[in-house]
């Protein structure tokens, strides 16, 4: 019994879609997805990957079928048809790959757009008197040099001094000599920013840290509490925004399991929010070339119950309650600052270099 070739088609066509969804959803090429922004990643990954197996298996088969079927045959020294091209089949083949490629861009945005990363009311428009006059033929090189000065408030600034009335981030972070970005001209952008999600706009977050990066470390800072530490440690289930900068180049904050990365640039405070759903610990690494030892430029974040968090915050701050006191108590004449405070930074994982470099730049 001969099969249309319509049957045929409409058979393969099943099998292709089905092999392909379920690949999409069963790949398990990413690690765990440790926050809500992180369901939302893999969500847009699947459906990627769902698309490129099934255009994959398609061209291939394709490809391997015509070459079986119309292989020359042994004695067959004949010239093929002549073909000139087919409209119809060239206008198909770009205009399904063109929705493809819309359709994944609106995809795209609405996951950008969901975890908080396009917030238009954080553009800020610049006064009238300095907004580049529009005129003919001009370059835009041209019309940005020719902008006046600006008088706005510089909003990078503000977020500096903002971090800075902790006590505990002013001691790590040397913004104060690094001068502060100023908003891109008729733009309005102050920094990399991913805010929070649409759900959670206007809303204070639940947890505010402030981060800073230096070659080679991590310095974590909490607002709240005065806790400094080298390691990240957040409750499951609560937003936590992230305030971040650099004291020397720029790193990268790269957390694989959150599906976030963000740089951290001196000069500019970036900020990231993401909310945690599972609890563990996940490795924190620097995605920038920031030296020679940038591969040794790690940490750890650690996801917890909000009992075990609050549990790491009192111990903190009673431990360095204990240590200062320690330190005014017993520090020999002889000794800097940096070579007393050496035993008592390596428990935090802070090389005696690092701590060198605050000093210095504060004295």
């Amino acid at each position: 019994m001969n099969i249309p070739s319509s049957i045929w088609t409409l058979l393969i066509g099943i099998a292709l879609t089905l092999v392909s969804l379920w690949y999409g959803q069963n790949n398990h090429l990413l690690p765990t997805a440790a926050t809500d922004e992180a369901v939302l990643v893999d969500g847009l990954f699947n459906a990627m990957m769902t698309v490129s197996v099934g255009i994959f298996l398609l061209v291939e088969g394709i490809l391997i079928y015509c070459a079986f079927k119309y292989r020359r045959r042994p004695g067959d020294n004949s010239d093929g048809p002549p073909v000139f091209g087919n409209v119809p089949l060239e206008a198909l083949w770009t205009l399904i790959p063109a929705i493809i490629v819309i359709g994944i861009s609106v995809y795209s945005f609405d996951v950008y757009n969901e975890m908080g990363g396009f917030n238009p009311h954080d553009v800020h428009e610049p006064p009238v008197a300095q907004k580049p006059m529009k005129m003919p033929g001009s370059a835009i090189a041209a019309t940005l040099s020719d902008t006046p000065p600006s008088t706005a408030p510089n909003l990078n600034q503000q977020k500096s001094e903002e971090a800075r009335l902790d006590p505990a981030t002013a001691s790590v972070r040397n913004d104060d000599q690094i001068p502060q970005q100023r908003n891109a001209p008729g733009v309005g952008v102050v920094a990399p920013t991913i805010g929070s999600s649409p759900d959670k706009q206007g809303k204070p977050p639940g947890l505010a840290v402030n981060v800073t990066a230096m070659q080679f470390a991590w310095i974590f800072t909490y607002p709240d509490t005065g806790v400094v530490s080298s390691e990240l440690h957040v409750p499951v289930g609560r937003e936590v925004m992230v305030n971040m900068t650099a004291n020397d180049v720029i790193h990268a904050f790269w957390v694989p399991e959150f599906r976030l990365k963000q740089d951290a640039i001196p000069g500019m405070q970036s900020e990231i929010r993401f909310t945690p759903r599972i609890m563990g610990t996940y490795p924190l690494i620097c995605a920038e070339l920031c030296g020679p030892y940038h591969g040794a430029m790690n940490t750890k974040v650690i996801v917890e119950t909000p009992e075990a968090y609050n549990q790491w915050i009192q111990e903190q701050q009673v431990a360095s309650i204990e240590e200062l006191n320690q330190a005014v108590a017993v520090k020999p004449a002889d000794l800097s600052p940096t070579e007393f405070l050496a035993p008592y930074t390596s428990n935090l994982g802070i090389q005696p270099e690092i701590l060198k470099q605050i000093h210095t730049n504060h004295h």
